[in-house]
């Protein structure tokens, strides 16, 4: 892609583009998405509302004020991952991003091995990251039809797990549709998410208090602390607060996307950073206020958690929202408006994480990482998008899925894989960075200098804390409905992949592969 010098008069290659070349790519994605473009479907993965289904148990874990105080804990932290990630970023624009990364960093003779670890977590974590947002759009959706029909008193409908497995289904085969066609496509309703998200988010976020009387006081949102053994099990307080963060800990990744899309975003050695510093610090403000709109609006803490309440019991923000609506007008109607901006954001979201996800499989099987590469890395020629990747991410995640007709805890399996992984796939880029001789960093235009150890370091150890949280059993006594799936299913997984490495893959798997021969330039 050229881009015109106004200066000099000339056409000159984009800088993103002459990277790329640089580090052995040729230009195959089409580079046509703005900074602001990039910065909405960064935005979108990681959503406004995003940690709603969370937010009642980590407010029964120990209240108001850890849920509260643990946001800010978290969002301070999230800033140093973000800014190791962006200086990387700025230095490797490409659509591999973190497993591209992992490989360069670590070296010739760790590379291969950093690379394999990084790419198949990066995987794991965007492809359930596709059924964590597809069981929340779900959820959203069944408390939209509930409280619309009338509530869980007054006779409403209240979708089977049939059902709510075929919204499931059907959200995500949405996402692939709209994933099949061109990124503008996928970018466009991006900058409509963007503006729902915001204008939405502002919206629930001012409208909520004002219609919710009597509010809680300052002093229950910032200060009350308990915990509930009675009903969680846990009576421990440090254990309890872990839990509560878990919240927090959800909602404040996924800026990554960015990085995805590099190779289609102009001059991404720049606009690939600040599209995920913005997005952190877009998301770290309205998440925190959307928590507070919420706890300031509680009526009766007690009441949340009823089963015969008019939302079952099942989704704590939507009996508070109805709460506040219903006994200051008297009907629901505000109630489902509100549900459904919130639903909203989860669609964009989902529509983003699967933009995400499908791009870094085809990164990975450009290089020839994963089964069947050749299907998977095929580009649509008109559309220029990975629609084979597309589907490969889209089917797994409904997969994921299929769990619900029989467990009740099937999204806290999903949401912990998909953190785990997708956290955790940052950590092996960071540590790389860390360790590395600073000789070999070939800086890009945002460029930490000497202060990339103390922030590497605090960054990776954050991930380590994250990834361990998410490992935990949330409630006791551990039965058969109660146990966190994510331990066995990801030990499983990763212990196939790091078996292939062993007996197969490490002969022949060497990271990222050059399709053009030029000067490195790393």
């Amino acid at each position: 892609m050229k881009v015109f010098n106004a200066e000099s008069g000339a056409l000159e290659m984009d800088s993103g583009e002459k990277r790329l070349n640089e580090l052995g790519y040729k230009q195959e994605l089409r580079r046509e998405m703005t900074l602001f473009k990039t910065l909405a479907i960064t935005f979108s993965s990681m959503a406004v509302f995003t940690g709603t289904p969370l937010y009642g148990s980590c407010l029964r874990y120990a209240g108001p004020a850890s849920l509260i105080w643990g946001w800010v804990v978290v969002t301070f932290f999230t800033w140093f991952v973000g800014i190791a990630m962006a200086e990387i970023c700025s230095s490797f624009p490409t659509t591999g991003s973190l497993y591209f990364w992992a490989a360069h960093l670590a070296g010739p003779r760790w590379g291969p091995f950093a690379s394999w670890c990084c790419a198949w977590l990066e995987a794991i974590g965007l492809i359930s990251g596709i059924g964590a947002q597809a069981f929340s759009g779900s959820q959203a959706l069944q408390f939209i039809i509930l409280l619309a029909t009338g509530n869980n008193k007054g006779g409403g409908y209240f979708a089977s797990k049939g059902v709510f497995l075929g919204m499931y289904v059907g959200l995500t085969i949405i996402w692939a549709v709209l994933n099949t066609f061109a990124l503008q496509v996928v970018a466009f309703l991006s900058i409509i998410s963007i503006w729902w998200q915001i204008l939405g988010g502002l919206v629930v976020i001012i409208m909520l208090p004002l219609v919710a009387r009597p509010t809680q006081s300052a002093s229950y949102v910032f200060t009350h602390f308990e915990t509930a053994p009675e009903s969680t099990g846990i009576s421990s307080k440090p254990y309890a607060v872990i839990l509560s963060v878990l919240l927090s800990n959800y909602c404040l990744y996924g800026y990554d996307t960015a990085a995805h899309l590099t190779e289609e975003t102009k001059g991404a050695d720049r606009t690939g950073p600040i599209a995920i510093l913005s997005s952190i610090g877009i998301i770290s403000f309205f998440g925190w206020a959307y928590n507070l709109a919420l706890t300031f609006s509680i009526q009766d803490p007690n009441y949340l958690y009823d089963p015969n309440n008019e939302t079952g019991g099942g989704l704590v923000p939507a009996q508070i929202i109805y709460d506040a609506f219903h006994r200051r007008y008297q009907s629901a109607t505000g109630a489902v408006v509100f549900m459904c901006i919130i639903w909203g954001s989860f669609f964009f979201c989902g529509l983003s994480v699967t933009a995400s996800a499908a791009r870094v499989v085809y990164a990975l099987s450009r290089d020839k990482g994963i089964p069947f590469s050749p299907i998977w890395r095929k580009i649509h020629p008109k559309y220029k998008v990975p629609r084979n990747a597309v589907w490969l991410c889209a089917v797994i995640g409904m997969l994921l899925g299929l769990p619900i007709l029989k467990l009740d805890v099937i999204f806290t399996a999903i949401i912990s894989i998909s953190t785990i992984g997708w956290v955790g796939g940052y950590a092996v880029p960071i540590f790389a960075r860390l360790v590395m001789a600073e000789k070999n960093f070939k800086p890009g235009p945002f460029y930490l200098g000497r202060a990339r150890r103390p922030v590497c370091l605090v960054a990776f150890l954050w991930i380590c804390y994250t990834c361990s949280a998410f490992l935990l059993p949330t409630v006791y006594p551990i039965t058969w409905d109660t146990f966190n799936y994510a331990p066995v299913a990801l030990g499983l997984v990763l212990s196939l992949v790091m078996l292939w490495w062993v007996l197969d893959a490490r002969k022949w798997f060497k990271g990222p592969v050059r399709n053009i021969d030029v000067n490195n330039g790393i």
